[in-house]
Parts: C-alpha cells; structure tokens; sequence
C-alpha cells in the first residue's frame, strides 16, 4: 500500500504527449505573455500619471532581466517615450555632473541619465539604490517633480548661474527579493501610495491551458538566443530537469538564465547538426555535475572508506538511517548525505536529552522538531506517569549545525525502538517531519537525500530490499536521477510514501506500531515499563528488609 512504482518518482507527460507532438508547428510566444501579471502591471504603470511613480519589480538581480524589461517596455509604450535602462550603480551617472572654475563659470556639464529619460521611463537596479541611500531621497524628489540640479564636482566652486531642472519621469527598479527588502529598509514609504509592485514569476503551473504557453516561451527562447531546435524526446528531458530544478512535478522554470546555461551547454555536446537529442540534454547535465560534483563525491568517499559510519544491512536497535542535505558555503551544489542517527535510554526521570541541542549544534527549527516528536511520543503512550526512562537522542559522527525538523520522524524511530527493544531494519533510510498527532508532513530536498543514500547502498551492495521511507505530500517534488529510476524499475531499490508514524514504523521494524497487536511497539513499551516497576517495587522491599537487620 506505502510502496511507490518508478513512475511516481520521476515527472510523468503522458497526458501532454499530444500537445507535445505538436511542438514543430506550435507559434513562439514573446517571455512577457507567459508573464501575465508582469505584463499587465507594465502597461498600467505605462498608463498611470499623477502620484504613481515607481514600479519595482522582483526577478533575479542581473544584467540580462533588465534588458528584458527594457526591451517589453519599448513594445508596450509609445514611440516618442524614452526608455532609458542603466546598470550603473553611481549617482552621478544618474544626475549628471559639472565644473566649475573660480570665477563661477561652468567649465564642464556632463548630462545625467535622468535628461535622456525626461518624459519617459529610466529603469534601474536595486543595487544603485541600497549602494547610495542618500542619492535615493534626491532621485525620489525628482520623481515628484522637485527641482535638482547635477553633481557638482568642483567642490566648494559655485556656478553664477542656475543649473537645477525639474524632471518628468517615471522609474522601474528591478531586483531580488533581498535587495528590495534592503530598499524599502532605506525608505519605508516605498510602499505608500507613489509605488506598484510586481514580480517576474520564475515558474509556471503545468496544466493543460498553460502548457502550450510553456512550449510557445521555450521556442521564443531557442529563437532569440540562436539555440537548436528540440525534439519532443529532447523536450521531454528538459521538461524531467525543469521539474527537478522547481522542485514540483506539476511546475516549470520560466528562468531564462537557467535554460540559457543548460541549452548553450547542450548546443556544444550536441551529436545532430540542426537539432537537440535527449542525450544532448543528458550529456549537458551530466556534465554540470562533474563541474560541481567534487564535494559530494569527496563526503562520499568517507562513507565507502568507513571513516563515517553507514550501515545499509541488517538490523539494530536504536539506531536509524536519517538523510540530510549538505549546503556548503561557495559551493552551488546542494548534496545528499545518509546520516547515522542513534538513541540509547537508561533509567531516569523521563527526559529525552536532545544532544545536538545541548551541544549548541542543533538549531531552532531541529529543536522544535524535536519538542514536537516528544509530545506526540507521550501523547501516544497515553502514560499517567513521566516514563521511568531517560533518552539520549545524537547525530553520530556531525561536527557542524543540525537544523530543520525533516528528521524527527527517524528520530521518533530511533526513539521508540530503544524503548521497546525491537530493532529497526538498517536497509531502509528515512525522512520527513512529524506533528504532534503523529501525521508525517513535507521536507525540502528529496531528490539530494534519496540519491546519497542510493550512492552507499549501491557501493556497499544492493540487496533488493533497500529504499527510502518519505512523507506522501512529497512525492511529487520527486525528479530522480535516471540511475535511481532505473534501480527502482528493476526492483533494487524502493520508495514507501507514508501520511503517518503508524503506516512508518511497520516498514522499519516489522511491527505495528500501536493497536490491539500484543506485538505493536507501544504495547511492548507498556511491558517494559510494567517490568520496571515491578523490579524497582520488588528492589525497594529487599533493600528495606536489609536496613531492618543492621
């Protein structure tokens, strides 16, 4: 029932196959129509006179979106409107400038941009902004119809005659997320009254109206940036990378960065002269890992040498196969890795001792994980009293930060195996978050944890039976490598979605986890417990008959 085919771990265009088919004679559709909300945002501000004037638009802060913008605003706006774009980050290239000579006279005036943008639009980045603050506050006078006058770079030299000008212009101001954070940071009124907002959506939705939408764009693309043409096999690829790269089988990048550096890659390793193949595609992603696989590879290599420890057979008590993703600063490569996670238990007061906490390498969000998992564990054992046990629950062999909550549910585990006594299966790896009724809710990055997991398992053997337990709302970020895909086909490695701790733990240890089984875990603690105060009662009469004699 939890067990998953290949098919739903990998992006599946079956009900797209017609449309696809369909590609060769299907129209190029310009970026800005598959930006709707971008679009309509652009011919308002284009239309709106009086207070409004600023857009900022959020899209990734560089050179080629600006000119994209730049290049959408001289379609939408009338010819005589200047539109003036600038990846200047320097004020006076804004204002203009001038000198001065001792006796008054203006020796030198260098127009600014905002002279050339006089009656039309000036489009600039965020950055100019957040790297001169000051400058803002004169630029947002001009806007409002304020006399400013040029830089003057002659210092303490006055012109005899006026040089201030009052401007009518409008300005876009486009910049990521961060960046125009940073800017309404400096000016808080941004975003009262004189400013529209919009954003450059950096995906889109795949359904049946948009996906002809989607393929017009990729053919405007290939057009515009002289790329081969794609094959529905070669489409079909691009579309699995696509899905992997927004991490959701039902979307697509619109980032045209990306398919630029992926494509114009492809372009080089292509085997047909007018045409991309899917191997094309392939050989270029492959060969974008091997760039950047060199720290992955490396934290690998500890595992296969055995300086970490990564068991992929057999059972133990107590311990579990979590997975986490490694991002490593400088590095654009976010990675899977397999990580031991262990719990031992003694008696004592009912404490479950988080120790990356108490270490100061677990983080906030990995300690709420883990108060969460305490109390659906208390809540489930339905105890009048604190356990008579205490529990020590570690990250073995982690020497930084530990955060985030995707594994609270292999902690649980780990947990309620040590308690109970009953081994978890070490050929199964697990991830995902757990609520306080026990219900096992989404992680990021799935495609990273599975595939460092499958990598040790195949280089210390694959059993058949080795596989990764994940929360069910997550399979459709899945988009495997084509190896895994491949391993899951032939049945060498499996996939088990589960909604909840119950469907969870009899795949691990081959027991229920609670119900009216004598065999499910949370009876068997019961016994545990039973046994221990009856010990500790029979314990404390021995020791009192003792002390009575001596």
């Amino acid at each position: 029932m939890n067990h998953e085919s290949w098919r739903s771990v990998t992006p599946q265009f079956d009900n797209f196959s017609s449309t696809l088919e369909q590609y060769q004679s299907i129209s190029e559709i310009y970026y800005l129509d598959s930006q709707l909300r971008l679009k309509k945002s652009l011919e308002k501000f284009v239309q709106l006179s009086g207070i409004t004037k600023v857009l900022t638009v959020k899209a990734p802060d560089n050179a080629l979106y600006r000119s994209l913008l730049s290049e959408a605003l001289d379609k939408i706006t009338p010819e005589n409107v200047p539109i003036i774009s600038t990846e200047s980050l320097s004020f006076e290239s804004i204002f203009g400038s001038y000198s001065v000579n001792k006796t008054g006279e203006v020796s030198h005036q260098q127009p600014g941009l905002i002279d050339k943008a006089d009656g039309g639009i000036l489009l600039v980045s965020a950055n100019l902004i957040t790297a001169n603050p000051v400058g803002w506050f004169k630029l947002k006078s001009a806007l409002f119809g304020e006399s400013i006058e040029p830089i003057n770079l002659s210092g303490k030299n006055i012109p005899t005659k006026k040089l201030s000008k009052n401007y009518d212009l409008k300005l876009i101001v486009v910049g990521s997320r961060e960046t125009l954070d940073d800017f309404q940071y400096i000016d808080s009124d941004i975003n009262d009254g004189f400013n529209l907002y919009t954003e450059y959506e950096l995906e889109i939705e795949l359904t049946e109206q948009s996906f002809p939408v989607y393929l017009g764009f990729i053919k405007w693309l290939c057009n515009k940036y002289a790329l081969p043409e794609l094959t529905s096999g070669s489409l079909v690829k691009l579309m699995a990378e696509g899905a992997r790269y927004t991490e959701d089988q039902n979307y697509l990048p619109l980032d045209v960065m990306w398919y630029r550096n992926l494509l114009e890659e492809a372009a080089i390793e292509r085997t047909s002269d007018s045409t991309f193949t899917d191997t094309d595609i392939d050989n270029a992603i492959e060969a974008k890992y091997f760039r950047e696989a060199y720290l992955p590879e490396r934290a690998l290599s500890d595992i296969f040498d055995g300086q970490v420890i990564i068991e992929t057979q057999g059972e133990c008590v107590g311990q579990v196969n979590g997975l986490t993703v490694i991002d490593v600063p400088g590095h654009p490569l976010s990675y899977g890795e397999p990580a031991r996670i262990s719990c031992v238990i003694h008696f004592g007061d009912g404490d479950i001792s988080d120790v990356e906490r108490k270490a100061e390498l677990g983080g906030n969000l990995h300690a709420k994980g883990m108060m969460i998992m305490q109390a659906f564990v208390s809540s489930a054992l339905n105890l009048d009293e604190p356990l008579p046990y205490s529990a020590s629950v570690v990250f073995e062999q982690s020497y930084c930060e530990v955060d985030g909550d995707s594994a609270s549910l292999a902690e649980l585990c780990s947990l309620v195996s040590a308690l109970s006594e009953y081994p978890i299966n070490q050929q199964i790896a697990v991830t995902g978050a757990v609520d306080q009724f026990g219900r096992v809710q989404a992680v990021g990055g799935l495609n990273e944890k599975i595939e460092g997991f499958y990598h040790v398992c195949k280089h210390q053997g694959l059993t058949g039976k080795q596989g990764v337990i994940l929360p069910k709302s997550n399979l459709k970020h899945l988009s495997l490598h084509k190896d895994v895909v491949e391993s899951i086909k032939n049945e060498e490695f499996h996939i088990w979605s589960v909604s909840t701790v119950d469907e969870a733990v009899p795949i691990l240890m081959s027991h229920p986890f609670r119900g009216d089984d004598e065999t499910s875990v949370v009876r068997q603690i019961a016994k545990r417990i039973e046994g221990f105060e009856r010990h500790e009662h029979s314990t404390g009469i021995l020791s009192w008959v003792k002390n009575w004699f001596v």
